[in-house]
This record gives C-alpha cells, structure tokens and sequence, in this order.
C-alpha cells in the first residue's frame, strides 16, 4: 500500500549555519511553537525508508552510520545484522528482485564499501533496483586521507545509476525519495548514496519528501497496431520473458493471453517463473542450459517479442544467434538506451511489463493452426528435458538427480529456489517447478556466493513459502557463513550443497580449452553439515544414494517441526551433469 504524502520541505529551511572547516553546526532542539521537533538527518532517512514501504535493511554496522543505526532502533523496519558486506548486498539486491520497490544494503567506508561492490554489480547487470547506503569519513576530514577515506563517486560511477552524497543534512529525506526513484525509474537497478557521519547527526525538520512517481509507459496506438500485424503475419511466434520489473499479477495476465492465442514463451536464463513451469505455452529456459540450443530456436522464429528484457550476450550465445538484421524483433522494455542489447530492432515499445501486458490484452487475434503445431513442439521437448528422473536410488555415490526427483514432488505450489553461478545451478534449471512470479531468485551476472544470502532474503520476506537453494560447493563457502544470520533471524530455507570437491564450470571449459590439464579448479572441502549445526540449524551429510530419501525427510521434517534452516551436504561423484 502506498504510504499517505508527507509534507516536503519548504524554501524557507536553511541549510544549518557552517564551522570552521566546512562541518555544519549542531542544531539545537527547536522550542515548540506549533512546529514539531527537530529530527537527525539520520533519523529522517529512516522515516523515509518507511514511507517507501521498507520492510528490512541488511545492515554490516559501522561507527560511521551510527546515527542511521539508532533511527532503526525504534522504527518499523526490521534490522538485518549480517556477517559481511558482500551477503549484506546480496541480501538486499535478492530482496529487490522480489518486492515492488528496492531492496537496502548499509556498510561501512573504505573496506566495507569495497566488501558490497558484488552486489551491486549483479544488480547493475541483473537490472534490480537496490539502494546501497555507505557511511563516510566527516565532512570536515574529507581530501586529507582521513581513516578509510576512498571517493565514493569514482569507485561506484560506472556500475551505479546514481552515485549521491548527503552533503546537505536538510536534503536527507529527498535524497532518499530521490535515490528510490532512480532506483525504479527506466530500467531498474542500483543507487548508492553516500552518508558522511557527522552530517547525518545534524537536526533538520522532520517534515518528509513524498514519493516520486515512476512512469510505466506503455503501448500507444501504433505500437498496437503493428504487434498486431508483426502477430498476425507470422507462423512462428515467440516471446522471451526476463527482468526484475514484473508484478505476480502481470505474469498471470501474460500467461492466460499466451495459452488463449497457443503462443509459446520462453524465460531469459535464471529467470523462469514468470510463465509458469506447467503452462501448455512455457517452452523452457533460453540462453546457456536450455532443452535445445539457443542458436536453433532464436533463428527459426520469425518473430520474437522480448518483454522486460533485451537479447543480450547470453541469450544470443555471445552476440551470436538472430543478428540477422532482416528478422523481426520487437523489444518492450522502458529503457529507451536499450542498454545491452544486441541484434535488429523491429520496433521498441517503451512499457513496463504490467504497462504492455495491460494493452496487449486489447489485443485479439485468430488462432493459427501453425501457432498451435509451433507451440506444441516446443513444449513436448521442454516435458521431455523437465521429466524428472528416477526417485529409487541407485548404487554409489549421491547423486543430484536421485534429490531432485525425491524432492520436487514434495514441494508446494508456490515453492521458490535460488541460486548464484555454477554447474550446480543446472538442476534447477531443469528440474525446480517456479509456478509463479518470483520462484526463481538468481544471480544472472554468474556472481558465486549468491545462493545462501539469497535464500535468507527469500526465507525472511516469504515465511509460508518453502525456499530451497542450491549452492555448489565453492560457492557455498564464499557466503555460508551467513547461516548464522538466517538462525538470528528465522529464516528456513533448505540449502543444498552439491560437493563435487572442484570449480566444476571452470574445469568444464578447462577440459574443452585445456584437456587434460587439470589446473586451479580442485577442492579440498570441510564437513558442511557440521557447519550447519554449529551455526544452528540442522545438518546431515549424504555419501551413498540410497541415503537421499532419508536424508531429505529429516531435513523438511527440521524445517516444519523445529523451525530451522536446514542443509544436506550431499557429496557427489566428479564430472556429472544435469544435462
């Protein structure tokens, strides 16, 4: 719900006199005379949180920030103590993904800045709004090489949308309304805003800027009338689903418009969900680890309609396939630079996917009998890849498709998986059943350490929601100590460790470049289970097979039951993969 407008700032509020060296002077309480007291400009950032609709902040604390530390003492924002700033980001870029405004990550200066860069690099190239809030040296010590001192401007520029300093305490509450909106605006990503400590604790009015409004665009007339006849003069249609700017209710309005016409969609890589895994016109993942090649299906459609994305360097195998410049490619997505794209442009329709999925159902056609052969093919190949394997186990060593076909029939309905980089990641592909928007949280960057601070993020803001990750084992290491935030917290999610003792994608393309040369890419792991219930959460290792079924009853049982995260460390055989 959009929180009620608060009064902005008027023109007669002063910036606070100035001291010797540039820093404002302290503010003393304002006597009452109709006027509410005066607030900390830290404190007022956090009102604005909260007229934004923040739920939660991850937080690694910093005696720079401490003033926005204590403004959340008291506030209805839940504060998430993490155990470093990289999961910190990834928490917060995770929790963008999810929600209809940006997720929030706050560190420290110098090293703690550097710490988060990860996730703000996956939300430059994920496209996820996230604000990033990052305590700095004072005022006053600024240019003199002061303790952790960096320039904020010239380390984030290039992989932020906007880069802001509060230099002026009595801005503290537009600079949040600012930073959210250019957050949201266009196509989404990060902004970082920059909190020098002395300047936070200065006293300002509490009176809040209001929300920006972010436009949606969408479809005019024209664009209508010629999607309508680029749909009406093909026979091989397929729209390509991908982005963070959806809404649960958009995707099920796309869904039913795709299955009343018998068009087929596929979902950018990491992304699927958005067309649901059992709909007769989900045709499977596109871009590395689909049913069948991306160059195949992406030259034999004579119209493609990407919505909410672009095709880019994944999805077209290296600026590869449909660089034709006679094919048809429409594109729908609010960001009119087209950032990333590659390959002809037929028309760009400025809308987000809620914007063009409300006027593309004003859109009614004739049902193609080659739309419905087109369709079905399609979708046969993506049953047959999906089908799970055989549940009994069998000899030797676990093996990740005996999990999976033990797992996915326990799962509910709106079931989610997450994950970061790896080869690991290829059994979700496959086999997780993401039946709504959002079921599939991932790093599309291939950033590793993505998968357990992901899935705290999901546990945390979906509660009822079974949340599953799959973390290789080298990824799993890079963030898992953050388990000790998930049993802070709550948080449940079933981490899977696949331990196949090595960088498995890293050797893969090793072994094609580099055949027998094993070099850089071999594992030597510690017990991960135990791990896990020294962090305290539940924890089981599975050597053989026939242990798997087992395994996973005990681990879902420790979730319901005992109200725990839980980990099965499942140690695999070498060189084996889902596809």
């Amino acid at each position: 719900m959009t929180p009620e407008p608060q009064p902005t700032l008027t023109e007669t509020q002063t910036q606070p006199a100035a001291v010797a060296g540039g820093r404002p002077a302290l503010q003393p309480e304002s006597p009452d005379h109709g006027q509410p007291p005066l607030k900390s400009a830290g404190h007022v950032i956090v009102d604005s949180l909260v007229a934004h609709g923040v739920e939660r902040t991850y937080v690694v604390p910093g005696e720079s920030f401490l003033d926005v530390l204590d403004g959340l003492h008291n506030s209805d924002i839940e504060t998430i103590v993490c155990r470093h700033e990289g999961g910190a980001a990834y928490m917060a870029e995770a929790d963008g993904k999810m929600q209809q405004r940006p997720g929030v990550a706050m560190v420290t200066r110098g090293p703690g800045a550097a710490n988060a860069h990860v996730g703000l690099h996956t939300a430059w190239q994920d496209s996820t709004p996230m604000l990033l809030f990052v305590g700095l040296i004072p005022f006053a010590h600024r240019d003199r090489e002061a303790f952790q001192e960096f320039d904020i401007k010239s380390w984030f520029d290039t992989g932020a949308k906007r880069v802001m300093v509060l230099d002026h305490p009595e801005r503290a509450s537009e600079i949040v309304a600012e930073a959210m909106f250019a957050a949201m605006s266009g196509r989404p990503g990060p902004v970082v805003v920059g909190l020098p400590e002395d300047i936070i604790r200065q006293q300002i009015s509490p009176a809040l800027h209001p929300p920006i409004p972010v436009a949606a665009g969408g479809m005019n007339g024209t664009d209508s009338a010629a999607l309508q006849a680029a749909l009406a003069g093909s026979s091989k249609p397929l729209f390509v689903t991908g982005g963070n700017d959806w809404t649960p209710e958009a995707a099920r309005r796309l869904t039913t418009w795709l299955e009343r016409h018998n068009i087929p969609a596929a979902a950018e890589w990491r992304t699927q969900g958005t067309v649901p895994f059992d709909s007769p016109s989900y045709v499977g993942p596109i871009g590395y680890g689909r049913p069948r090649p991306t160059y195949d299906l992406l030259e034999e459609t004579d119209l493609l309609v990407f919505v909410g994305t672009v095709p880019g360097d994944v999805i077209t195998d290296g600026f590869v396939c449909r660089q034709d410049w006679s094919k048809k490619n429409f594109l729908v997505t609010v960001d009119p630079s087209l950032r990333g794209r590659s390959g002809p442009v037929s028309r760009q329709i400025l809308a987000k996917p809620d914007a063009f999925v409300r006027d593309l159902e004003d859109i009614s056609l004739p049902v193609k009998e080659e739309w419905k052969a087109w369709t079905a093919k399609m979708r046969a190949e993506q049953e047959a890849f999906a089908a799970l394997p055989p549940a009994s186990p069998g000899p030797g060593k676990a093996r990740m498709d005996t999990l999976m076909a033990n797992l996915v029939p326990r799962l509910p309905e709106d079931a989610m998986v997450t994950f970061g980089a790896g080869e690991h990641t290829n059994w979700a592909h496959r086999y997780f059943p993401t039946r709504r928007y959002a079921s599939m949280i991932s790093a599309r960057n291939g950033s590793m350490g993505y998968s357990v601070p992901s899935a705290i993020a999901a546990s945390l803001a979906e509660p009822r929601r079974r949340v599953v990750t799959i973390a290789g084992d080298g990824e799993f290491l890079m963030n898992g100590q953050e388990l000790a935030t998930a049993a802070q917290y709550g948080a449940t999610p079933l981490v899977v460790v696949m331990d196949n003792q090595e960088y498995g994608t890293i050797r893969t393309h090793q072994e094609r470049h580099y055949p027998q040369r094993v070099s850089g890419t071999q594992l030597k792991n510690p017990d991960f289970a135990l791990m896990a219930r020294a962090f305290g959460g539940f924890g089981i290792t599975v050597t053989a097979d026939w242990e798997v079924p087992a395994a996973l009853d005990a681990a879902l049982a420790a979730i319901d039951r005992d109200g725990m995260f839980a980990l099965i460390h499942l140690l695999v055989e070498q060189r084996v993969k889902a596809y």
